[in-house]
């Protein structure tokens, strides 16, 4: 599923308009990347959880040279995968 079609899921399923159920899922995005970018972590229980994990520099190869280059430490989203989420994976519905 896209963006697009979840906006459309939304827009039929909460009898919303098109421009109602556009706002409603950018707004979804847009405060989980604000919280994201604040260093919050983000969890709907029994779904899914965002943190932030941080990754010290370190020392790389620059593949088509083969020159050390040197890799700025940075801080990447995680996403943890909740236990009711791997239980509808695992026995998808028909």
């Amino acid at each position: 599923m896209n963006k697009l079609k979840l906006i459309e899921a939304t827009k039929n399923r909460c009898c919303l308009t098109q421009k109602e159920a556009t706002d409603l899922v950018n707004l979804f995005f847009s405060e989980i990347a604000t919280a994201l970018a604040k260093g919050d972590r983000i969890e709907l229980r029994g779904l899914w959880a965002f943190n932030l994990k941080k990754y010290q520099s370190y020392t790389g190869r620059n593949p088509k040279s083969g020159k050390l280059v040197q890799v700025a430490s940075k801080k990447l989203p995680f996403f943890k995968c909740g236990k009711d989420l791997k239980k509808r994976a695992d026995y998808p519905l028909n």
